[in-house]
């Protein structure tokens, strides 16, 4: 039954053989099909050259296949490797895709394809919380141009930045009134749309350096908005 069940879940979606990608190219995701460490289906040995789609199935044996390790977090929920991407389509594809994997429709299945179903899941539901926020989703593009910041590096921030970001925290543990934490909120979250705008234009101009530094700053306020969600009491 989940057999059948699986199988038209794909078919209505068209997301087997051909896929919802059909509709524009996917960034990398070629390249990534094409390097796949495991050209054969490892149920029936059919041949990897004639993967389809998502690459999810074997299309003789329609048996679920590991997860492809060279495939990128953009390529996976069908987003361009960019900074800006529309979260509603993000959230349809990331929908799309537990459908597709979540471990509840292979309750039946072989043990083997429980497992990469629960690989499968696990990678959908980490790319779908890394592109979705900003931050995460502007060091990750990074992390893909070769560049990362290391936790608990200050990055060369300069003096007027850090001074700044010690006066909110100071006002953050000297606030005791809703009406003084609703002001510090609305002081950070002005921060990070700017910052955010930044961001986005640093990478459209393939300004890496100017991102990384953007992101360093966003990554400074989003410590200061975990710290007001701590602070927050009953008022």
């Amino acid at each position: 039954m989940w057999g059948r069940r699986t199988g038209a879940l794909l078919r209505v979606r068209g997301l087997w053989p051909a896929g919802v990608l059909g509709r524009r190219p996917l960034s990398c995701s070629a390249a990534s099909l094409a390097g796949n460490s495991s050209p054969q289906c490892w149920n029936c040995g059919g041949p990897g050259s004639h993967m389809r789609g998502d690459g999810f199935f074997c299309p003789q044996c329609r048996a679920l296949q590991p997860p492809d390790p060279t495939r990128d977090y953009f390529s996976l929920l069908d987003c361009n490797r960019a900074f800006r991407v529309d979260t509603a389509k993000l959230q349809t594809r990331y929908q799309e895709l537990q459908r597709l994997v979540h471990p509840d429709f292979f309750s039946q299945r072989s043990q083997t394809e429980k497992d990469f179903s629960e690989k499968h899941s696990t990678l959908v539901n980490d790319a779908y919380k890394t592109l979705l926020a900003p931050l995460s989703r502007g060091l990750y593009l990074l992390k893909l141009h070769g560049v990362e910041i290391p936790e608990g590096t200050d990055y060369e921030m300069d003096r007027q930045f850090l001074m700044e970001i010690m006066e909110i925290n100071e006002k953050l543990a000297e606030a005791q009134s809703e009406a003084a934490m609703k002001e510090i909120e609305s002081i950070v979250r002005a921060k990070q749309k700017e910052l955010t705008d930044n961001v986005s234009r640093a990478f459209e101009q393939d300004d890496l350096e100017k991102a990384k530094e953007m992101l360093t700053k966003m990554r400074y306020f989003s410590n200061v908005e975990e710290k007001i969600k701590l602070k927050k009491i009953p008022f």
